[in-house]
């Protein structure tokens, strides 16, 4: 990204949530795009503030929360410490990935407030603050037009995806002859592990999973992963960054069963980064991330992704990381919310 010579400098604040430091350790999808969001937006040449954990290590000014729990007396503490520096804080714009309820006393301002979803919207809470948000001063994106279809109705919503770093993946071209199938994500029944194993099964393919057992989730995993796990079906645990690219670039497919509509799955653009094709069900966003016969395939019964398997070895791993470049890279969607940006303030 070049940084902007002809367009207006905005003061922008943005609010994370309080459990996870910006970028996160390991896992932390928003936690991620917000740093890439921070970094593209400073690059640009814009003045940004961001209200996150305390650990959080970003190139911009770091307002840190006080707390990092969930209890009321904790959003109360958050809450006024992003409106103790947005009043009179002469900024443009205050964009949240956070909680909603961080913005509650600042919703009767004019100033321009956007609000970003990465998961389920509480249609009630949407509904509530739009109510309550002065001359229209709050919009809304989601992170797919499947999450955004639910918020339009009540409220100005667009669709902006989530993203990565193209410059950390690395293109694996080709896939070995007996390169696996992979899984990463937690290990837990809405994402599908369990049947990733029947798909290898039926399939003959190795299968590599990985990804952090919740511990809530243990009982699940004794049962219905470990049983099977052998020299066909192996467990690694969680991943770093390193590790993970390694995984994905070596791998025939990145398999994404998931039993529970996905807001978007940002392990799909990982895994297509490297080339590497998905094969999912088509349950929330994953049609609108996945070019069904160019970056990989979605269906609908279990037999449907078994056949999809013997047929990746066709797809273009070169196209796939191009398209996914187009569409998905920290630039291009950066670019997007900074013109949002432009759009609410009325500044150019």
């Amino acid at each position: 990204m070049n940084r902007n010579k002809d367009r207006e400098r905005l003061k922008i604040a943005i609010t994370a949530d309080a459990e996870l430091p910006v970028p996160p350790a390991l896992y932390g999808g928003i936690e991620r795009i917000i740093d890439m969001l921070v970094s593209g937006l400073m690059t640009l040449g814009h003045e940004v503030t961001l209200f996150a954990h305390r650990d959080s290590n970003v190139r911009c000014r770091l307002v840190p929360y006080g707390a990092e729990g969930n209890k009321a007396a904790d959003v109360v503490r958050n809450t006024w410490a992003v409106s103790k520096t947005i009043f009179g804080g002469g900024f443009d714009v205050l964009h949240s990935f956070g909680r909603l309820a961080y913005l509650s006393p600042l919703l009767p301002l004019r100033l321009p407030k956007l609000m970003s979803y990465q998961r389920e919207p509480t249609i009630r809470q949407i509904k509530r603050a739009a109510g309550l948000s002065a001359h229209g001063s709050l919009r809304f994106t989601g992170c797919s037009d499947y999450i955004t279809g639910q918020i339009k109705p009540y409220a100005t919503a667009e669709t902006v995806y989530n993203c990565i770093d193209p410059a950390r993946y690395d293109l694996g071209m080709p896939a070995a002859g007996d390169a696996p199938l992979v899984f990463l994500g937690r290990i837990e029944p809405i994402k599908g592990a369990h049947t990733a194993i029947t798909i290898a099964q039926k399939t003959g393919r190795k299968l590599v999973i990985a990804g952090n057992v919740p511990a809530q989730e243990q009982d699940y995993f004794n049962t219905r992963i470990r049983p099977f796990l052998n020299e066909q079906v192996t467990y690694t645990g969680p991943v770093d960054d390193r590790q993970k690219n390694e995984l994905l670039k070596r791998g025939l497919a990145l398999l994404m069963p998931i039993q529970w509509n996905e807001p978007f799955g940002i392990v799909m653009i990982e895994a297509m980064a490297c080339g590497t094709p998905v094969i999912g069900f088509d349950r929330g966003a994953v049609r609108e991330v996945v070019q069904h016969g160019v970056t990989g395939y979605y269906g609908n019964t279990m037999e449907e992704l078994t056949e999809w398997v013997g047929q990746v070895h066709s797809l273009d791993r070169k196209l796939i990381r191009d398209i996914t470049e187009a569409h998905f890279s920290a630039g291009v969607i950066v670019r997007q919310y900074e013109d949002l940006y432009y759009r609410m303030t009325r500044k150019k």
